[in-house]
């Protein structure tokens, strides 16, 4: 994606400054930045590796397990080579262009993901209240339609972030405290009036975040109602083993989300290093966790990943 139109009356470049009051060891909070991000990326793959391999994995909830693979490598890949330039280099420097684009695909990516759980929670609701017509509703090319629905969705909902920023003219201090240009940290270089941009921001986390977890909660409120009048008890831990990895990663997922977006806008209490390292974790632990949740969880996928790996 080309870079944003700028302000002609803004500077050119902003400073990532990291982690404030952290900078000495800087070089030993990488080691574990680096690590998580390795482990997410060859999980990640290794899910989509297998799943593109395995004619017997090409169903819809594999196929939704993807997606959120390709959410989670977009999302630590948005953050993290960045961040370990600054830890690693001290190359602090991102041109504005360059920062509206990296919280383009920050906002975009973490509002995708979310779409992605709410069809995943679809996927659980048909798969257990109506499992003798799952083949004929959700099928392989439904769920390609719910991914581009979903896309176009988080476009529409996240490209005016970045627009609304570009027309506003920015200050001289140009020192953002943080790793990444998320964007309040970058609104609040802006020497202009933020509010819109901070209103427009907190409707779309809010708005977005909450309708979402609207329809996931009524979509486990049916599913628990089911599985209630299971009489069989192993049918019964059957049925809740198939909405555990999805209920672990959803609830994970959204934590960091909540934690990361509430504390950043009301949390001055808080020292602005602890912010910094959570709001980073929000990006590397859940997609490091997630293809390990489900590669443990979900028996045809881990029995698949296992002939790979012990083959090797």
């Amino acid at each position: 994606m080309a870079a944003f139109n700028l302000s002609p009356s803004g500077p050119s470049t902003f400073i990532l400054a990291g982690i404030s009051g952290l900078e000495a060891v800087h070089i030993w909070i990488s080691i574990p930045f680096s690590v998580f991000y390795i482990i997410g990326l060859l999980g990640n793959f290794m899910v989509l590796f297998v799943v593109g391999k395995e004619q017997a994995l090409h169903k819809p909830m594999y196929l939704l397990l993807c997606m959120l693979g390709l959410t989670d490598i977009a999302t630590s890949t948005s953050v993290v080579p960045k961040a370990l330039c600054i830890f690693w280099f001290n190359l602090k420097g991102i041109t504005v262009g360059g920062c509206l684009t990296q919280m383009f695909f920050l906002h975009a990516v973490s509002v995708m993901q979310s779409a992605v759980l709410v069809a995943m929670a679809f996927d659980r609701y048909i798969a257990i209240c109506n499992p003798l017509r799952y083949d004929t509703i959700l099928t392989n090319a439904r769920i390609a339609k719910l991914g581009l629905v979903g896309l176009i969705r988080t476009v529409l909902l996240v490209l005016p972030l970045p627009l609304l920023l570009s027309r506003q003219p920015f200050c001289a201090n140009r020192i953002i405290p943080h790793t990444y240009c998320e964007h309040m940290a970058v609104a609040k270089m802006s020497c202009g009036d933020i509010t819109v941009n901070r209103t427009y921001g907190l409707v779309v986390t809010f708005v977005v975040l909450g309708l979402d977890m609207l329809v996931v909660a009524f979509s486990y409120s049916l599913i628990t109602r089911a599985v209630l009048r299971i009489s069989s008890k192993r049918a019964h831990q059957k049925a809740l083993n198939t909405c555990t990895a999805h209920i672990c990663v959803m609830l994970m997922s959204c934590t960091f989300f909540l934690f990361s977006t509430v504390t950043h806008r009301f949390g001055q209490g808080i020292a602005p290093h602890v912010h910094i390292i959570l709001a980073n974790l929000h990006f590397l632990v859940p997609p490091m966790l997630n293809p390990i949740i489900y590669g443990v969880k979900t028996k045809e996928l881990r029995d698949k990943m296992g002939k790979y790996i012990c083959r090797r």
